[in-house]
């Protein structure tokens, strides 16, 4: 059984650099150029099951992958992105940005905390494991959720997790 995991596709506020976390935004056309060659990646896999956040960035990469893929989409609310708070719809490059990610047990200003997030991303694992054994999954969600996903599978460094970076429908494969 494989875990695939991929963030949606690019919209104009990642184009921008600006946070987005809760704010729900389509994908760009750029990033529909980008989920249309993620499908074709994705046909070669022997998927079995697509599952993603219920976000329109999210739900039209899956639509996508999933039209070509001949399956339908699951959506499961435990990979909306991170709730970045105050720092929503922001530039990326704010000082404090980087200091309250790295605040593991502090929530930020008016958001979840590192621990939150990590919390329902490695339920979604642990049930997919659970209930979906045998078939290759695809989840379909976000930078700050594939952050989750990869710690989950590789002993990160404060350093390594804060610097992880996923680009739009970038695809990662993890053994289960």
């Amino acid at each position: 059984m494989k875990l695939y995991a991929t963030r949606h596709g690019q919209t104009e506020w990642n184009a921008k650099d600006i946070i987005l976390g809760r704010t729900d935004i389509p994908l760009s056309d750029e990033g529909i150029r980008q989920a249309q060659g993620l499908a074709e990646e994705a046909a070669e896999l022997s998927l079995g099951r697509i599952i993603s956040s219920p976000m329109k960035r999210a739900m039209q990469t899956a639509e996508i992958v999933a039209e070509k893929a001949g399956l339908p989409i699951q959506t499961d609310d435990r990979l909306i992105e991170w709730d970045y708070g105050a720092f929503e719809g922001k530039s990326r490059y704010l000082e404090d940005f980087p200091k309250a990610k790295a605040a593991w047990g502090c929530k930020m200003p008016g958001g979840e905390s590192v621990f939150q997030v990590v919390q329902r991303t490695y339920n979604v694992i642990d049930d997919v494991k659970r209930l979906y054994g045998g078939e290759n999954v695809l989840l379909v969600c976000h930078g700050g959720i594939c952050r989750v996903i990869d710690s989950y599978f590789y002993d990160m460094t404060l350093e390594k997790f804060m610097g992880f970076f996923m680009g739009n429908c970038e695809i990662r494969q993890y053994d289960l």
